[in-house]
């Protein structure tokens, strides 16, 4: 349902469920799934690809040119998965030729005047609560929250089911299934509520906390700590998963509170 007070480009590809308020403007290249819901005084400009079902809420802004002073106008995307939600005044840029495109997951909630930037990728069930901010480059796992006015530095990863503070400027790389806050950003213990919501069992919870324990608290460094981690600790998907996102890590991770 299309109200006349807005204005859709001819070349977009819009489901025929979709319902679009006054006000809102579509460019062209842009494809809206089924049962998805646009506000009124939404941008769409050109490269959008939104899945079905979801909401964008009003004064948002999706798939602008990047802030990015290397951009040349090439052709990328910005890719918005099924099910999420994009509450008000929101900005998603699209990607330059680093990754082509920037990506948030399914079944996301991006809250009020957040900001993704160009060739973010964002996993799925994530939340970022009011005025994340999240520079380019930047990786985000499955499950991830940010809690509001968090501030991510371009290039940075989050892990999966990691849990970051209000207020947080992350420089770091955050590994998964933890919690992060304080200034300097600081591991203070792993999101266990977090992890028992989604089903993890008691045993694998106590692994990653022995995990993290060896890793932040025994005054190993990083090499250290994943050598034992390697030799000593049963091989689970998490303590793989753990592990690889250290050796990964391109800016290095966060420390423990007691190593700044």
């Amino acid at each position: 349902m299309y109200q006349p007070l807005s204005y859709i480009h001819p070349g977009a590809k819009i489901a025929k469920n979709v319902v679009i308020e006054p006000f809102t403007s579509i460019d062209k290249d842009v494809v809206i799934g089924e049962g998805s819901w646009i506000g009124s005084n939404v941008t769409i400009m050109s490269g959008a690809r939104i899945g079905k079902n979801v909401s964008i809420f009003p004064g948002s802004v999706i798939s602008a040119v990047p802030q990015d002073l290397k951009f040349k106008g090439e052709d990328t995307t910005a890719v918005i998965g099924d099910n999420t939600t994009i509450r008000e005044c929101v900005t998603i840029n699209r990607g330059t030729s680093d990754r082509n495109k920037t990506k948030i997951g399914k079944n996301c909630l991006i809250m009020a005047y957040s900001h993704v930037a160009h060739d973010c990728f964002v996993g799925d069930n994530c939340i970022f609560s009011n005025n994340s901010t999240l520079a380019g480059h930047v990786t985000v796992g499955d499950h991830v929250i940010l809690a509001g006015m968090v501030a991510v530095h371009q290039f940075c990863s989050i892990g999966n089911h990691a849990f970051v503070a209000g207020g947080s400027l992350v420089r770091k790389d955050i590994p998964p299934y933890v919690k992060a806050a304080r200034e300097p950003i600081s591991y203070v213990g792993i999101n266990s509520v977090g992890l028992r919501r989604r089903g993890f069992d008691s045993s694998v919870i106590m692994q990653i906390q022995s995990i993290y324990r060896t890793l932040y608290q025994k005054k190993y460094n990083n090499t250290q700590a994943v050598s034992i981690m390697e030799a000593e600790m049963e091989a689970t998907k998490e303590r793989d998963e753990i592990i690889q996102f250290i050796k990964n890590s391109q800016r290095g991770i966060m420390k423990g509170y007691f190593q700044n």
